[in-house]
């Protein structure tokens, strides 16, 4: 099974497809020096439009800094905030117009215009610490397990410019504070190959792990 991975940056969703039995090529408009699989510098869109039929699976993650919580607090903070790119519906109804056959995943975070299916947790899939919910659309039905974050004392964020376990927060009266280290980052996250800039735009490998699991069954 074949599965083109959009907008892939460095690779945490191709990984868990991979590890899910796909054949993965991923497609980013930047440098991916460390994607660990096929790669083709590209207009994600563009090359969906020419080669998607030629996949049985696709994955996208459009950029998600339009809709993140960072955005808000700045925007209530200074009145201001950059610009970034909404490309959800342009994503969406690119793989619809792909193949009726094709199945497709879109990812991206609370806030998205998402038509959320599914959300999944690093603590509901073996992170236990892992503060990082992401929301999940496909034209297949998907099934998530219940988030376990408040069985834990204690979460771990990945965001921000560097890594600094002195930053803490409260959320939900549980603490909250962003990986010690590079190390630690890589470890909650299970991407052993990434930078700390790429970490905090990826996803962790077991959620598309999970997932491609569940299509691999639906396709057959």
């Amino acid at each position: 099974m074949r599965l083109l991975d959009l907008f892939c940056g460095a690779g945490g969703a191709a990984m868990g497809y991979h590890r899910a039995g796909f054949e993965v090529v991923g497609v980013d408009h930047c440098p991916q020096p460390r994607y660990p699989f096929e790669f083709h510098r590209a207009d994600a869109l563009g090359f969906l439009s020419e080669h998607g039929a030629e996949f049985d699976v696709i994955h996208a993650s459009p950029p998600c800094q339009a809709y993140t919580g960072l955005r808000n607090v700045t925007l209530s903070r200074f009145g201001d905030a950059p610009e970034h790119p909404d490309l959800i519906a342009a994503t969406r109804a690119a793989l619809r117009a792909t193949d009726d056959g094709t199945v497709y995943v879109i990812e991206n975070v609370r806030g998205s215009p998402l038509y959320t299916q599914i959300i999944l947790c690093g603590a509901a899939l073996g992170l236990p610490h892992l503060a990082r919910h992401r929301h999940f659309e496909s034209n297949v039905l998907l099934f998530a397990p219940p988030c376990q974050h408040r069985q834990n004392k204690y979460t771990i964020g990945v965001y921000g410019s560097r890594p600094d376990g002195r930053r803490v927060s409260y959320r939900r009266h549980k603490l909250c504070r962003v990986a010690n280290s590079l190390e630690e980052a890589q470890q909650e996250m299970g991407v052993d190959w990434m930078t700390w800039a790429e970490i905090t735009q990826a996803i962790p490998p077991v959620y598309t792990e999970y997932i491609g699991r569940q299509l691999m069954e639906a396709l057959g």
